[in-house]
């Protein structure tokens, strides 16, 4: 009965974590002396909760990766380095879960921003040619927009 009861905590932690909204808004450089404290409070739980069930669900990113990567690359690929990704994977979500469980007090990085996307493993992940995703060079690299004068931008 007493292994159940931390089970049932984190749990529920992460039942309201998955009911509640993001308190960031759409301002982009929200702090804490600028916020009131029902957005700071919302901010802390929000990131307690995201690090508890990153933490807790790391290992979803295993079968994950390899099925992700099985379906954008192929049979051997996915057999082969579909597993090596996501041990990466895992290893990375859970390390940061870690990291904001600890540090959910403090508004960092950003204002309670997560430390990577998407937010939880069972999240999709972006693609670079979606809607909104900045442009890529062919290195790979994003690419600053160009105004309609020209390419040279100069700098005061």
């Amino acid at each position: 009965m007493r292994q159940i009861r931390p089970l049932a905590v984190a749990g529920l932690i992460l039942a309201i974590g998955l009911c509640a909204e993001p308190s960031q808004g759409s301002d982009p450089f929200k702090t804490v002396e600028d916020s009131t404290p029902q957005e700071v409070v919302g901010g802390m739980s929000h990131k307690i909760v995201r690090g508890v069930s990153n933490f807790a669900l790391g290992w979803w990113e295993l079968p994950k990766q390899v099925y992700q990567t099985f379906r954008e690359e192929g049979v051997t690929m996915g057999l082969t380095v579909g597993p090596l990704k996501g041990v990466g994977m895992t290893l990375v979500r859970t390390l940061s879960g870690a990291g904001e469980v600890l540090t959910f007090p403090f508004p960092f990085p950003g204002f309670y921003d997560p430390y990577f996307e998407p937010e939880y493993a069972w999240q999709k992940e972006r693609k670079v040619d979606s809607p909104g995703a900045p442009p890529l060079n062919s290195d790979g690299a994003v690419t600053a927009p160009t105004s309609g004068a020209g390419s040279s931008q100069t700098q005061p």
